[in-house]
């Protein structure tokens, strides 16, 4: 298993179409922002889409981005669009990219990484802990988490 910033992907209509085969809305709305040219215009310039792959499969991916769904811009960088496909689930799949994500925060002297979601007790076993609720740029209710990350000496 590698991870891959599609970004960097000679093969990014291949990868978009893997993208779009998600079963979840975000997904689709990710593959949509892509395919338009349109996700660094909405969640910042530097942001990043991390695939997890295994030959042609795609197991897993995420974003990496200076905003999110919450308007709050003094709480960055995001974690989002978090998808395993359900063939892969169940194996901490995501943890890869999740750990790949903080050693690029932590490389870029950040001293946290956030995420938010409706989903308790999932982002803990990664080391979110609870941090606010927080109102998303559709005015619904959302659960903040955040990671600390070590200093580099």
């Amino acid at each position: 298993m590698r991870v891959k910033d599609f970004f960097q992907l000679e093969d990014k209509d291949y990868w978009l179409k893997k993208i779009g085969e998600s079963d979840w809305t975000a997904g689709k709305y990710l593959c949509e922002i892509l395919s338009k040219n349109q996700f660094n215009e909405l969640y910042g310039k530097t942001s990043k889409v991390f695939l997890l792959i295994e030959g042609k499969d795609l197991i897993s991916f995420c974003t990496y981005s200076e905003k999110d769904e919450i308007d709050d811009t003094s709480m960055t960088p995001w974690i989002g669009f978090v998808y395993t496909f359900p063939a892969f689930r169940g194996k901490r799949r995501i943890g890869k990219l999740i750990e790949h994500i903080y050693l690029l925060a932590k490389s870029e002297q950040h001293e946290f990484l956030y995420i938010s979601t409706d989903q308790r007790g999932l982002y803990e076993k990664l080391g979110f802990r609870y941090f606010t609720t927080m109102k998303t740029r559709q005015n619904e209710d959302t659960l903040v988490y955040r990671m600390s990350i070590e200093k580099l000496d």
